[in-house]
Order: structure tokens, then sequence, then C-alpha cells
């Protein structure tokens, strides 16, 4: 399929919308007095602390909210007011917050089922108004969505667009795409639809593993076993690894990121040489401004003596769980949840620790004076984050005033 014909063709269409309708002032107020905080508003002013009895707070220096998350949910909301009365889907979650997609759904925007795996897209009718969230969906969904006669409102960050473009960059030169990202992440499914050949690896051990392959060859079958479902139809690791791109899912690591792309340039530099690096090898600049600002930011906090960290977001946020492995690996007590309702009644936590399932921690907060450190993933709002921070402050019994 030619995919940037498509996209093109699309782009063309009137019923496909990728700005807003007008209502973006009226929108705004909304969201402001359903998302924004004044008390987090009043922290950034003093220096990102708060100070309550013997609670201290030290907010993160970039959180929360990111310029795509916030452009989407305003879009979502600017379609509900511009058809008011039309039957409004969602091809998934429009960001990774539970707070925002229930107030979507009380605002009888309807949300895809997934049914053992895939899309049931049969309840979508033509004169239907579909959103596609702000991680993007897969050309496969959009052109359904198009050929049932739908009207799309593409809400998709431009940060995960570029990666798609990127994509497309390789698959004109015929170079198999690298993703470092999640392979059933809806960003990373999205971006793999618009590749022609691509592999799909999690981490630097797994990266590691393909540069080894790429060297010294390997057992053919255990590699596919390795990355079952997270590499193109008829890909062959014997023939589609000479000539490789590096793409990546937004909300990756950045760091990671960075040193898969250097660990694959070395690699095809040293199978290659220098002089013929450029005719197997390409890398692009991809990783989104908002997440390498929030991780950065992370980083300077945990640098502070901090007694634990809180980190808010969805459980099924990417950038969030990020978020969370910086504060492990400083070996600071940390706690991921996804709002205020996981704390308490009394001194007790509710929350997902880094690759398990939800479980209750007890006696969380330390006896005494404490530094609570208090970052959000970038789908997380404000509000949410107040909401914690008065749970926190109710749990060691300090009023807030």
């Amino acid at each position: 399929m030619d995919t940037k014909a498509f996209k093109r063709s699309l782009n063309s269409s009137e019923n496909y919308h990728r700005k807003g309708f007008g209502h973006q002032e009226e929108v705004a107020g909304v969201l402001q007095s359903e998302y924004q905080s004044n008390l987090i508003q009043q922290i950034r002013e003093n220096n990102y602390t708060l100070k309550r009895g013997n609670v201290t707070i030290r907010l993160a220096q970039s959180f929360g909210f990111c310029w795509g998350v916030e452009r989407a949910v305003a879009m979502a909301y600017e379609t509900r007011r511009h058809f008011p009365s039309e039957r409004i889907w969602i091809t998934n979650e429009i960001i990774h917050n539970p707070s925002v997609n229930k107030r979507l759904q009380e605002m009888q925007v309807g949300f895809i089922a997934l049914e053992e795996g895939k899309k049931d897209f049969s309840v979508v009718d033509a004169g239907d108004v579909v959103i596609l969230p702000a991680f993007g969906a897969s050309v496969q969904e959009m052109q359904l969505l198009n050929d049932k006669g739908c009207t799309i409102v593409d809400t998709t960050c431009p940060w995960v667009s570029k990666v798609w473009n990127t994509v497309e960059k390789h698959k004109k030169k015929a170079y198999t795409s690298i993703i470092h990202g999640k392979y059933n992440h809806e960003e990373t499914v999205a971006t793999s639809s618009f590749a022609d050949k691509y592999l799909v690896v999690l981490n630097m051990a797994q990266a590691e593993y393909v540069a080894n392959y790429i060297l010294n060859g390997g057992d053919r079958n255990e590699f596919m076993v390795k990355f079952n479902r997270a590499y193109s139809a008829g890909f062959d690791p014997d023939k589609d690894l000479e000539q490789i791109g590096i793409a990546n899912q937004t909300t990756m690591l950045k760091s990671e990121t960075e040193q898969i792309g250097k660990l694959f340039e070395r690699t095809m530099m040293q199978k290659y040489g220098p002089t013929n690096l450029s005719e197997h090898f390409q890398s692009f600049n991809t990783i989104c401004d908002a997440t390498q600002e929030r991780q950065d930011a992370m980083f300077e906090l945990v640098d502070e003596k901090l007694d634990l960290m809180v980190v808010i977001g969805g459980f099924n946020s990417s950038n969030t769980t990020h978020l969370q492995e910086i504060a492990i690996e400083r070996g600071i007590p940390s706690y991921h949840i996804d709002s205020a309702e996981r704390i308490g009644p009394g001194d007790r936590v509710e929350h997902k620790p880094l690759h398990g399932d939800l479980e209750v921690k007890e006696n969380w907060l330390p006896a005494g004076s404490i530094v609570v450190g208090i970052t959000s993933g970038a789908s997380t709002p404000d509000k949410v984050v107040e909401e914690v921070i008065e749970k926190i402050f109710e749990s060691k019994a300090v009023a807030l005033v």
C-alpha cells in the first residue's frame, strides 16, 4: 500500500479534520476549570516547593500535560460541541489518563471496544464522527473509517507524525525500520503501519541481541521466536538487517533511544566500514521534546534529598512508566498511582510497582518530617496532581491552608 499517497488523499478529503472547529476560546475555559489547578500554579511560582507542617512537597520542574496532549483533548471537546447530536467515537483512549477518558465518556463519546486483541469497528456507521487519539491510528484503521464514510478528526501529535515521516524515508530507500518501542503500544502499531519492513526492539538488551545477529549471524528460529509479533510480515533477519533506519515510540526513555541508535551505527560501521555507513544506516532525531523535558526534570529532582517519590499517571502510560524507572534506579522508594483515590484510608496506598500488578502498601509515609518528590506523566492534568497532594497532607494530618 502507498501509505504516503493515501495520507495525501485523506488530507484533501472534506471529511478529514486536523484542526479545531472554531470553538477554541469556549473550550479553553472549560478545560481550565476541569483540569487546571490554582494550587499547582502557586507551587510553580514558589520554586516548585510547598511546605505544610512536617511535609515538604517538591515538584519536578516539568511535568503533566504536554502540548500534544492538551491539543488532543481540546480537539475532542471541540468535536463534541461542533457535532452535538452525531455519534462520536474514539479509536482508543484519547490519552492514557483515566479521569480524562471518563469525562469524555460522560460527554457521550464512545470508545471502540477491544475484542480478543482486535478493535470492533462494526459499531461505527457511515456519517459517524471518529476521533483518532494523540498517539495516532494505523493506516489500516484510517482506511477502514474513510471507506465507511466517517468524519475523521485526527488529533495525532505532530511529534508522532514526525516519526511516521521518518519511517516513510526508510521505506523509500528499502531500509528496514528498527523501532524502539513496545510492539503492542498504540503508537508503535500506528508507526509500524507506515513501514514496509520493520522490527520493534523493546530495550537495550534486545537491541544488543539484534546487533550481535547482524555481526555474527545466529539461530534464525530463535530470533523469530524472540521477536514474535514484533516484526513485519515476511521479515527475514538474514536479509532484512543489511540496511536499517532507526525510529522510536516518542514516549520511550530518551537516553535508551540514543544508546540504541549509537549501537546500531557502530554495528553497521563495523560490518560495512565507515565509508559505506550511509548506504546501510539512517538515523533522524525523533525524540519528543516534551518527553525529554519531563525526563530531564525528573533526573534533576531525584538528585535532591527525597524520602519518597510519587509518580502520577495512567498505568498504561509509557512516558509515566519511564519516569518511575528513573526514581527506582536511584533507589528512592517510589509509588506509581493514577489518581488520588489510590491513597488512603489511613496511611496506605494502592500503587503499581514497575512491571508488576497493583498492590497495597501500608504505612507508606515515613514518620516525622518528610520530603515527597512528585511528578506526573504527559497525560496527567494538574487537577489530579493537586488532589494527590491534598491526600498526602491529609494522610499526614496536615491541614492544607
